[in-house]
């Protein structure tokens, strides 16, 4: 039988004018595929996370100067200075005549009067024809960073646990409790994946950061509701007609280029706004575009080829093994 009289059969059968793709018979595949790219992004904390200045506290002093300076000298000169690592920033101030020169350090000691006119002092040494001015020194509290973050995680588990009761209610005839889980454990799958991103791209673990992950929170599990939705209306449409594979590949199919084109259309902004801020070296924006458009990318791989694959596997599991009609998983 050719691949063509096969793929009409299908839509014949189903009754609908879609191509019906297999995603459930290669479950094992995105799985393998899904936990490989979640030890990746587990054992990248390893190779070193670079955590802000506004979670680990610091010190932050910013300069004003014209022309051009080294950021690597002064980075360099400045870490021998104060026994850590100096972080060399540079900006537009909104004089046009002149620039912005930050510094920021971890500092166990807080930032002193005599420290403070060390740096200076070192600076306008190392820039001696820049006009070097102070314009600003400050230290960054650890302890509000740390709430702050600490906020963050919990309005995080707060968030999965209502999208779990939400999805059980909701989708009750297709046993919302395991779909439920199931939609999480996707969520959570792009989560740890952008978080990789982030530690492997060098980025900073910052408000950015937190930002990317509250936003996938809401963003991502989208379309795997849609495929929930259409699961429950086909599950009452074909009533037993259907094993919960074939029921959820319908439903994936008819949901897919809608997830595509939303997903598609998302990314290419993302990408647009990076290269922009790459072009203008605007690296605050970078920090936020670039691991959201992985996100976005591991988000839609997560509800076309785990939620639902995902749940059938569970639902299988619960009936030993078997693949039994789509009616039997409202019982």
């Amino acid at each position: 039988m050719s691949k063509q009289t096969k793929e009409a059969k299908e839509a014949k059968h189903f009754d609908v004018d879609v191509k019906v793709r297999d995603f459930c018979s290669k479950s094992k595949v995105f799985f393998i595929i899904g936990l490989a790219l979640i030890l990746i992004s587990l054992l990248s904390t390893f190779t070193g996370v670079n955590v802000a200045l506004e979670f680990k506290g610091g010190t932050i002093i910013t300069y004003s100067y014209v022309g051009d300076v080294d950021e690597n000298s002064i980075s360099k000169e400045l870490t021998s200075l104060v026994g850590s690592t100096v972080k060399v920033q540079q900006g537009d101030s909104l004089d046009s005549d002149t620039k912005t020169l930050s510094l920021s350090f971890t500092s166990n000691d807080g930032l002193t009067i005599d420290r403070q006119n060390d740096v200076t002092n070192k600076v306008k040494e190392l820039c001696p024809d820049n006009e070097v001015t102070l314009l600003d020194a400050n230290d960054v509290n650890a302890r509000s960073g740390g709430e702050f973050f600490a906020k963050c995680i919990v309005a995080a588990v707060f968030a999965a646990l209502i999208l779990i009761i939400y999805i059980a209610f909701r989708f009750k005839q297709i046993s919302g409790w395991s779909a439920g889980v199931c939609a999480v454990l996707g969520l959570l799958s792009t989560l740890i994946v952008t978080y990789g991103c982030v530690v492997l791209c060098r980025f900073e673990i910052d408000s950015n950061f937190m930002a990317v992950i509250l936003t996938l929170l809401g963003y991502a599990v989208n379309d795997t509701i849609v495929i929930y939705d259409r699961i429950r209306e086909n599950k009452t449409l074909y009533k037993d007609k259907l094993s919960l594979p074939e029921l959820t590949n319908l439903s994936t199919n008819q949901s897919l280029t809608r997830s595509i084109n939303t997903s598609v259309t998302t990314i290419a902004t993302m990408l647009v706004v990076t290269i922009v801020a790459m072009v203008y070296g605007v690296n605050s924006i970078i920090s936020f575009s670039f691991p959201m458009m992985i996100g976005l990318i591991s988000g839609t791989y997560s509800t076309i080829c785990i939620a639902g694959p995902l749940w059938v596997w569970l639902e299988e599991k619960k009936n030993g093994g078997n693949s039994p009609k789509a009616e039997a998983a409202a019982e």
